[in-house]
């Protein structure tokens, strides 16, 4: 039996008529919603989402079980999509790379090509059916295949597909599995090799691991075999397409008012401040932020792996590294731009994170009259943020005894601001800390605001405490009197008296 045949049979006699033969009290599909991407039958099937995420889900993930379509229809359908593809690319050819075409342009000529494929296929489909069709073979050929709708979702903070038929998705800092599934290894590997040829890397069993972004900036991170075991593995973390805010992060109860301030006049009077916190704590979305409280009127270099800053100045320069090419020649690194950065007559150095031997330049350039520098480091607590420089410092290959690493430290670094993201999900600010100096061969730390955990959590698991004022007001406050920076007498309370010395 033909495709057609089949498709016709299972409609009776078909066409878009037979929706209104649906039994009316039988449940629609969602029409906006893909088709055509229902692979094997979840392995993770029997756990339970949360209802959220299982909402959520159930508005986008791809589904053939519609009234009226069997499963011989959905066979069909595959078969359909995969002639539709075979098609277009015959038609479109080279085309698709044709650098004299802009993204816009691309797309508007392969969709219009598309349309005519699909025309010629004479297969009684539905409006909606055609669309989807559509949709899915320009994200298969264009874009990011069946994990597409989740770069489009803004609800969605990460992707991870951990083999082709097992992906997961991050909302609400919350992991859920979803359903959807890649048709084969094959089609991973395309839409990784889509991804990193893009940005003029390349994925191989040569080099079987890359870091790359999207042209919107979400950080991309891909491996495969022989590497991989279970098969290609991506993980796609999305770049906002709006700054967060000092408003927003307090609305939703990252920072307090307080806090917000108190970093406002840090900012201001050009403190040394390092943003520390684990992996998906939002350490670049808090340095972001910082970034907002810089006067205009300042020349700022920003130096980053992969560039996600998203400065509002106008005086910036964003200095982005690069990876070795085939050769393993040509890189240039975190550490050359450090270097560059400081012939660049910066007035404040952002570097979108230290880890490895720039954090020795960075340091000497606080130090050296570039005060006023952020910066962001990984680490669990503020102390070991402290340790972790100095780890950091002795990457540069240098010998340098350990209290000289720390005197650097102490000298340059005024300020730690710590992220946790806590077991709700929510990523909160959970230390403010002032460096102080040193005692001795220990670097000495007082906290200024500590997350205030003994709140407790309300019915749904929810974290109810807030970053509260230590009671201790810090030292460099002193610098904000002699600049004329005002800062409120409520900024530090004595909620905790005096605690948190580390």
């Amino acid at each position: 039996m033909s495709l057609f045949d089949r498709l016709h049979a299972t409609r009776g006699s078909g066409g878009e008529d037979s929706d209104a033969a649906a039994d009316p009290h039988q449940p629609t599909a969602p029409t906006d919603a893909p088709l055509l991407d229902r692979g094997p039958a979840s392995t993770l099937s029997g756990r339970v989402e949360a209802k959220a995420a299982a909402d959520a889900e159930a508005r986008q993930v791809a589904t053939l079980s519609t009234p009226g379509v069997s499963e011989a229809s959905s066979h069909a359908l595959r078969e359909l999509k995969e002639q539709v593809t075979t098609d277009l690319y015959e038609r479109v050819g080279a085309r698709i790379a044709d650098s004299a075409l802009d993204e816009a342009q691309l797309q508007d000529y392969v969709r219009s090509e598309l349309r005519t494929v699909v025309a010629e296929q004479q297969v009684p489909l539905t409006s909606s059916e055609r669309d989807s069709l559509i949709n899915e073979v320009m994200d298969d050929v264009l874009g990011l295949g069946p994990i597409q709708r989740y770069i489009d979702d803004p609800s969605v903070t990460e992707v991870m597909v951990n083999r082709a038929d097992q992906v997961y998705v991050e909302r609400d800092g919350q992991l859920s599995p979803t359903s959807t599934t890649f048709a084969s290894e094959e089609q991973l590997r395309r839409v990784i090799d889509r991804i990193v040829s893009r940005v003029g890397r390349r994925i191989d069993e040569s080099s079987p691991l890359v870091d790359a972004r999207l042209a919107d900036g979400s950080r991309v991170n891909a491996i495969i075999p022989p590497l991989a075991v279970n098969g290609a593995a991506l993980t796609i973390r999305k770049f906002s397409k709006e700054a967060l805010s000092v408003e927003k992060l307090i609305a939703i109860g990252s920072l307090t008012p307080e806090m917000a301030e108190l970093l406002r006049a840090c900012v201001a009077a050009r403190l040394n401040v390092i943003v520390s916190g684990g992996t998906g704590t939002g350490k670049t979305t808090l340095l972001n932020v910082l970034s907002s409280f810089i006067p205009r009127s300042e020349r700022i270099v920003t130096i980053e792996d992969a560039v996600e800053l998203q400065l509002q100045q106008d005086h910036v320069v964003r200095l982005e590294s690069r990876p070795p090419n085939i050769e393993g020649k040509g890189a240039i690194t975190i550490r050359d731009l450090v270097r560059n950065s400081l012939r660049m007559r910066p007035d404040r150095i952002v570097v979108g994170e230290v880890r490895g031997g720039e954090t020795l330049d960075m340091l000497q350039a606080m130090n050296t009259g570039h005060d006023g520098s952020l910066s962001t480091v990984h680490a669990n607590t503020p102390r070991d943020a402290i340790a972790r420089l100095e780890t950091l410092v002795l990457m540069a290959g240098m010998d340098l005894p350990l209290r000289a690493i720390r005197e650097q430290v102490a000298s340059a670094v005024n300020l730690i601001v710590h992220l946790t993201r806590l077991r709700d999900g929510t990523r909160r600010v959970t230390h403010v800390t002032e460096v102080q100096g040193m005692e001795g061969d220990v670097v000495t730390l007082q906290d200024a605001f500590l997350f205030d955990y003994t709140a407790g959590v309300d019915s749904t698991g929810r974290f109810l405490g807030k970053p509260i004022p230590t009671g201790v007001r810090p030292r460099f406050t002193e610098r904000f009197a002699e600049l004329g920076i005002p800062l409120s007498p409520a900024v530090f309370g004595s909620q905790f008296g005096r605690m948190g010395r580390g």
